[in-house]
């Protein structure tokens, strides 16, 4: 049986979808479980169960400090080996990715995976496309953004679920694999031209000045949104490759209009003319 971890979130939940609709005998783990879902607390070990799982898609638990991260990933590593599990999937970030301030968690996973003593794959997911048209501010008359003029190899996030799902279908495939799955580069300026906006650049400073001064951001997260943002602006993210198609065995879904429909959904609603 596969099990794929986070499944309420929603990479994990694309993903046991996906591997739902290949016909794969698969189910989901969360500390929140739903439709016959394990309960998973990677900040509870002795809770962690995977007996009867062969195959596990771990999905990285990325939303909180590094160490705590580590530090549950290795807690679901060794409940894999000792209920044993013969397959780790696990969800990286992209090489390109190691200017982020979320990339040391991933690289240390990737250690504890490679020295499990399972068989194992690492998937090095680029950034979503959602993220990227998401993080575009809207303004009276368009969007801001702290991208500049650069680009970012965006990937659909349904893309890399599916990805996932088709290597944890049949993981002997994979084994031993690193996957760099990144898409096609893509810039604030042609989301906004696809929106039908002006787009305007601010300054790394001023965007940091932003994101501090909003409340509901813990104290990690401003720091790794910078490093997103300079990171795209100074070129570091803009890099593609073969692998996501190679794995899917079709092209990819065009990054431009899932950012485009991010974008959107956040756009807010246009004020009434007075009269």
């Amino acid at each position: 049986m596969i099990l794929v971890t986070g499944a309420n979130g929603s990479l994990g939940s694309a993903t046991l979808a996906a591997l739902h609709a290949r016909g794969a005998s698969a189910t989901g783990g969360s500390r929140t479980p739903k439709d016959g879902m394990r309960h998973l607390d990677f900040d509870d070990p002795a809770d962690i169960d995977l007996a009867g799982v062969s195959t596990l898609v771990l999905v990285s638990a990325g939303y909180a400090e590094d160490d705590q991260v580590v530090r549950r990933h290795g807690a679901v590593l060794d409940a894999a080996v000792r209920d044993g599990v013969r397959h780790v999937i696990y969800t990286s970030l992209t090489g390109a990715g190691d200017h982020l301030g979320f990339a040391l968690a991933h690289r240390a996973t990737e250690r504890l995976v490679r020295a499990c003593g399972m068989q194992w794959t690492i998937l090095r997911n680029g950034l979503y496309a959602e993220l990227f048209g998401g993080l575009l501010m809207w303004t009276g008359d368009g969007v801001e953004s702290a991208f500049g003029d650069g680009a970012l190899a965006a990937v659909a996030r349904a893309d890399l679920a599916e990805a996932a799902a088709a290597v944890a279908a049949d993981p002997a495939r994979h084994g031993g694999r690193v996957y760099e799955l990144t898409g096609t580069p893509i810039t604030a300026a042609q989301v906004a031209e696809q929106l039908e906006v002006p787009c305007h650049t601010i300054d790394l400073g001023e965007y940091r000045r932003r994101l501090l001064s909003v409340p509901e951001l813990l104290p990690f997260q401003p720091p790794m949104l910078i490093s997103i943002a300079t990171s795209v602006r100074h070129g570091f993210l803009d890099g593609s490759g073969p692998d996501l198609a190679d794995i899917l065995g079709r092209p990819i879904r065009d990054p431009l209009a899932t950012a485009v429909a991010a974008a959107s959904a956040v756009r807010p609603p246009a004020r009434a003319v007075d009269r």
